[in-house]
């Protein structure tokens, strides 16, 4: 008997009991929608992260205080650790990069102020102030909505001119127009002159919730810190390198500044970290990974569950056709023959049930993809994974039914009431 014609006996008993053929294969369908669901989640939050990094440039060089470890790992290996002997960012590192390190796009310190109180009339929200260089904007591919960028009069004359993320717009003014508007910022009136596009949340925090202002109006109204050497200091530095492949050379050569700048004798451990924008894609990669295997293996939960509900679906059908079978043997039917009907029957229902279920998980990630709270990505892998893992369940739970059809004995199955 070939396989069609098994196929066929196969889709005359699911259509003989069509409500428990349906109700078995509900947990496959649950299940392969589940996976193509959850894996397409999973997909566009790694490629939405992404996008968010490389929104910034792919040739953005980051220098931080302290040794930096940017891990997957368990936590006790991750974050900041700060030698004993350190020194803080300053602005004086910031121009003796600029000086010495050739052919870069710009350099941009930033000196950040967290929970920042930022007021308009009634409002009141806390924010992350930004001291930010005229380079900022070309280093961090920040554009601008309304309004317009620092001016080269605004540093030099530490004017109180403000920037602000459209978060932040939105929180103090509504439906307002920002721009020419007084807000205050601590106790200093500022002038609304900008806003900027919307980037979301990365790994230097949130723009779109934050207000910038001209890093020499910083010095003078949010912190005036000195090092004992009198430079003021910074909280990172942004470097952007001509191309993706001038990366390695530049972040050689900044590490080598950084290092004189500091006095770090040869063999001493550098008290900064440099970091580049793949060292970045490269973590949150890993930690999307993680997030989508683990989604994944959520999903394949429901599917051994319908899994396990085709093998006792199964083994109430050879319960059910045992006379059948022992006709069938009695008049020359082969152990492997039976064995074959039984396989075909289980791996119909999973076909049709991971069919059905691939349509259900498009469906349901379109349909978050639609609301826009979280992107969503299909893919073909996906959807091959959820067949495979629906078919290897259907063999797996019905290799056991389908052996013991095949292992009937002739007598007994015809005598069985």
């Amino acid at each position: 008997m070939n396989f069609f014609r098994n196929f066929g006996i196969a889709l005359d008993a699911l259509l003989a009991n069509k409500l428990r053929s349906g109700l078995t294969m509900l947990g496959i369908i649950i299940g392969v929608g589940s996976v193509v669901a959850l894996l397409s989640i999973g997909n566009g939050v790694q490629e939405s992260i992404n996008g968010q990094i490389t929104s910034i440039g792919t040739n953005l060089v980051t220098v931080l205080q302290g040794q930096v470890r940017l891990t997957a790992g368990p936590p006790n290996n991750q974050g900041i650790r700060t030698p004993t002997q350190t020194k803080p960012l300053t602005d004086a590192d910031s121009n003796a990069i600029r000086d010495r390190v050739p052919d870069l796009l710009g350099v941009a310190p930033e000196l950040t102020a967290n929970g920042t109180t930022v007021a308009f009339q009634r409002e009141k929200i806390l924010i992350t102030a930004r001291g930010v260089t005229l380079d900022y904007a070309a280093v961090r591919n920040v554009e601008i909505a309304q309004g317009r960028w620092f001016d080269p009069a605004d540093d030099e004359r530490a004017a109180r001119v403000a920037i602000l993320g459209p978060d932040a717009a939105d929180a103090l003014f509504g439906g307002l127009n920002p721009i020419g508007q007084t807000i205050r910022i601590g106790s200093a009136p500022f002038t609304v002159i900008g806003v900027t596009v919307g980037v979301g949340a990365g790994f230097a925090g949130n723009p779109d919730t934050s207000v910038f202002i001209p890093l020499q109006t910083a010095y003078r109204t949010l912190s005036n810190a000195r090092t004992s050497t009198g430079a003021r200091r910074v909280s990172v530095i942004y470097i952007s390198a001509l191309s993706t492949e001038d990366i390695p050379r530049v972040e050689r050569a900044v590490a080598e500044v950084m290092r004189q700048q500091h006095g770090i004798r040869e063999g001493a451990e550098d008290d900064f970290t440099v970091l580049t924008q793949q060292q970045f894609l490269s973590i949150a990669g890993s930690i999307t990974g993680i997030l989508t295997l683990f989604l994944g293996a959520i999903a394949g939960i429901s599917l051994l569950v319908g899994g396990i509900g085709i093998m006792n679906i199964m083994l109430v059908s050879v319960t059910e056709r045992t006379k059948e079978i022992g006709l069938r043997k009695a008049v020359g039917a082969k152990r492997r023959t039976i064995l074959m009907q039984f396989l075909v029957e289980t791996v119909t229902l999973s076909l049709i049930g991971g069919t059905l279920g691939i349509l259900l998980g498009v469906g349901v990630a379109l349909l978050v993809g639609a609301t826009g709270i979280i992107n969503t990505t299909v893919t073909l892998d996906s959807i091959l994974l959820a067949v495979t893992f629906s078919l290897a369940v259907g063999l797996f739970f019905g290799i056991y039914p389908a052996n013991r059809a095949a292992g009937l004995q002739p007598i007994e199955a015809v005598r069985y009431e």
